[in-house]
């Protein structure tokens, strides 16, 4: 469906950007993007997009509303504690936009259902704080040739990067995943209240970049973020060739 006069005054500053114009702005009402995890990274990236207006958003998240999540997801209220995160994050998205269309899936995320979940969307977005569903998401990218854009936080850092489609996938930085002995429970890590609002924000702006092609995304490098600092630093993320996810998996 062509642009309404209520989205073309609605994206007037999008419109004047030539880098997007309304050409670009029909493409992001066109997309479709599913967003994992409804929490400290899903929060910002979920209202960025749904204010720059995707026309569908997905959200994935099993869990409620923690008293203790009020410090950094953005999405939730007081008066939400206890009720269902993507339930409570449909309704503030849309209120803020209601031409948004908002897919909630209230279910764990893993390799039985993922495939049939992603094929339904353009981009996924993990905004995950679990190793195990971080790789799930990139493996079945890599199996649907999909780009995911990737988040991560932990203290007063983040990491951001583009993954998948033709470029490198999670397994091309770390081949498997830590064992569960070797890491802290998210829930036992100290998060600055801040950061997801910074990594979620990028990351919403590397879907917009993928939608639209605007600019150069972050396909193949990953940005660190020491907010400690205030530093922001770049590594280039080659594509290996023996990768068992997306290359030959030679030993």
């Amino acid at each position: 469906m062509a642009l309404t006069q209520n989205e073309l005054d609605r994206y007037k500053r999008h419109l004047m950007l030539p880098q997007i114009d309304a050409a670009g702005q029909q493409k992001i009402k066109d997309s479709k993007v599913l967003i994992v995890g409804a929490g400290g990274l899903g929060s910002p990236v979920a209202m960025e997009l749904c204010c720059a207006g995707v026309g569908t958003i997905g959200l994935v998240d099993f869990d409620v509303v923690d008293i203790s999540n009020l410090q950094r997801q953005l999405l939730y209220t007081e008066a939400d504690v206890g009720k269902s995160k993507v339930q409570m994050a449909k309704a503030r998205l849309k209120a803020m936009n209601s031409n948004v269309n908002i897919i909630c899936i209230e279910d764990k995320l893993d390799e039985t259902n993922a495939t049939e979940i992603f094929e339904k969307f353009d981009i996924i977005v993990d905004a995950t704080d679990n190793f195990e569903v971080r790789y799930v998401i990139s493996d079945t990218c890599v199996k649907l040739n999909k780009p995911h854009v990737y988040g991560a936080i932990y203290e007063f850092f983040g990491q951001v990067a583009v993954l998948g489609g033709d470029g490198p996938c999670l397994r091309c930085l770390q081949p498997q995943p830590p064992k569960k002995d070797e890491i802290t429970e998210a829930k036992d890590v100290g998060v600055f209240g801040a950061i997801p609002g910074v990594v979620g924000s990028l990351q919403a702006c590397e879907v917009l970049k993928l939608i639209t092609g605007a600019g150069r995304t972050l396909k193949g490098r990953m940005i660190f973020i020491d907010m400690l600092n205030m530093t922001f630093d770049q590594v280039e993320i080659p594509k290996y060739p023996k990768c068992i996810s997306c290359g030959k998996g030679e030993n």
